[in-house]
């Protein structure tokens, strides 16, 4: 398993969601977004989840935390609320459909569920393993050591935990009836810093 197994999708919202995300993000939370986007699609390859939209997949785990950034962060709604509906905004001025730019916002949403059924959302369950792994270190021996070396040289993690972990608990402090709070009580910052991806 290479990255180069995993094309990126070369689509007008493919490379819109980039570009937004090196606007807007900073160069952490853009390689944990790409990370994010690998972990899935290989995932995707051990799990034998099959019929996937790519593109959707791309967009959603590029954009998954956009909503964090201050340009995007809602005052009322959680942070991949807000990033869903940027992925709406992208995706509509991209020519999607109506029903598949809300699948964005599904995708975007779901990722921060406790489990997304596969069934459901194969979509969504790819993300929130996936983000599983790169934030909290669930399942880190599932994927290719190799592979997991390969992601690792080509996004680095940076400060992705002190980044991330001041980002979700501002979060939930300001809105604590959302996502934010669960993974603050769930010790997300913790295990940020001991996720096994950070000495690999």
């Amino acid at each position: 398993m290479r990255i180069s197994d995993f094309p990126v999708p070369d689509t007008l919202a493919g490379r819109g969601a980039l570009s937004l995300a090196r606007q807007y993000q900073s160069p952490a939370i853009t390689a944990h977004a790409l990370r994010s986007w690998l972990w899935a699609e290989a995932f995707a390859v051990i799990d034998g989840i099959r019929d996937i939209d790519h593109e959707l997949l791309y967009v959603g785990a590029v954009l998954h935390d956009i909503g964090t950034v201050g340009s995007f962060d809602n005052h009322t709604l959680s942070y991949e609320h807000a990033g869903g509906h940027v992925g709406v905004a992208l995706t509509a001025g991209a020519g999607w459909d109506q029903p598949r730019r809300e699948r964005v916002l599904e995708v975007i949403v779901r990722h921060n569920w406790p489990r997304v059924d596969p069934a459901m959302d194969a979509e969504g369950h790819l993300l929130e393993i996936a983000t599983g792994l790169d934030i909290s270190g669930a399942r880190p021996d599932a994927l290719p050591e190799d592979f997991r070396r390969e992601v690792l040289a080509a996004h680095p993690r940076g400060a992705l935990a002190a980044e991330f972990g001041a980002c979700v608990l501002d979060q939930a402090v300001r809105k604590p009836d959302t996502a934010a709070r669960r993974l603050v009580d769930g010790g997300v910052v913790a295990k940020l810093a001991a996720n096994p991806l950070e000495t690999l």
